[in-house]
């Protein structure tokens, strides 16, 4: 078993025993319904996307015709093509890194300087089209803080691309949940806005989406954030 494989069997463990101390405080009442399911959500789609890449390690990949694996690639690059770029490209408007942050390193880091470097390593994922490894990162940074709006809001769009994409509705909802808790928490931040607008329209909620793109608009978005609506902008008849 090489370094890799052991680090990946070690986060597994720890995100199984995560799960475990979350059922023992959803059964005690000290977490509620939603925060429980939240936590195992999280936790399951890490320990899921550690297994996949065990597998990858300690098994050869298996051989596919060059015709399917082309029909399946374009089919996702078709459907996905859009969403993912877009999550490049909102992410300076949400978290651009501070200068001076280390992407790597062994050094024992407090919380904060920790979720920088995980949100830095996840920037710099999303930037090479590593996505799974890039919710690895923000399922990582949820782990320590629960309510961080850049984490929530990119992990879940781009939760809600993968489900988009492969037609699975659980994705679908789950990206759009932690979206929308990212609201919550910051309702004047112009991307989560904008996210927030885009999967309400998707879900042919016309009035919520209306409501969420003039209220994008009042908080003065960028230039490239508002390239990015206008062609919903014009579908909904709103002039920027």
């Amino acid at each position: 078993m090489n370094r890799e494989e052991q680090q990946l069997r070690d986060e597994i463990a720890l995100r199984e025993a995560s799960l475990g101390d979350a059922k023992r405080e959803f059964e005690s009442g000290e977490l509620t319904k939603e925060r429980y399911e939240a936590i195992v959500s999280r936790e399951e789609t890490a320990i899921v996307l550690a297994s996949d890449k065990i597998g990858s390690l300690v098994a050869p990949a298996p051989k596919v015709p060059v015709r399917r694996i082309r029909k399946k690639r374009w089919l996702v690059v078709a459907i996905t093509a859009f969403s993912l770029a877009l999550a490049g490209i909102l992410w300076s408007a949400l978290a651009p890194r501070q200068q001076g942050s280390s992407i790597t390193g062994s050094v024992q880091l407090g919380h904060n300087a920790k979720i920088q470097q995980l949100l830095g390593e996840a920037e710099a994922d999303v930037a090479n089209g590593q996505y799974a490894t890039a919710l690895d990162a923000y399922s990582r940074v949820l782990a320590i803080d629960a309510k961080n709006v850049t984490a929530l809001t990119q992990s879940g769009w781009l939760d809600f691309s993968a489900g988009t994409a492969s037609k699975n509705a659980e994705l679908v909802n789950k990206g759009s949940r932690l979206v929308s808790d990212a609201y919550v928490l910051a309702p004047n931040n112009p991307a989560t806005v904008l996210y927030s607008a885009i999967i309400a329209s998707s879900h042919g909620e016309s009035k919520i989406s209306t409501q969420l793109f003039k209220q994008f608009l009042a908080l003065k978005p960028s230039a490239g954030q508002l390239a990015v609506a206008t062609p919903f902008l014009k579908q909904l008849g709103i002039t920027p």
